[in-house]
């Protein structure tokens, strides 16, 4: 099973809302999760993201594979630098 970090829209038509999520690969879009990780709304201003950051990094040293869109997000956040910087010291 391919576990993906991806985006699950909810929200109003032309009123997005994200929520992050840990999912197989193989589900629909707005289907079936393993779990939530946090969200994203990109109607407000500036921008909202809330992401658990232990979560995410769980998930990634896992081998969970995140989307474009998510690992922009994660960028924006610091998270992928922090599991860089993790992964670097493990290899020591």
């Amino acid at each position: 099973m391919a576990v993906k970090l991806r985006l699950k829209r909810i929200g109003a038509k032309k009123r997005p809302f994200y929520r992050i999520v840990a999912a197989d690969s193989r589900s629909p879009r707005d289907g079936k999760v393993i779990e939530e990780i946090g969200y994203y709304n990109p109607i407000s201003e500036p921008t909202e993201i809330k992401i658990d950051h232990e979560l995410a990094q769980k998930w990634l040293s896992n081998g969970a594979i995140p989307t474009d869109t998510v690992r922009n997000l994660f960028k924006q956040q610091g998270i992928m630098q922090q599991f860089h910087e993790s992964k670097m010291k493990k290899d020591k």
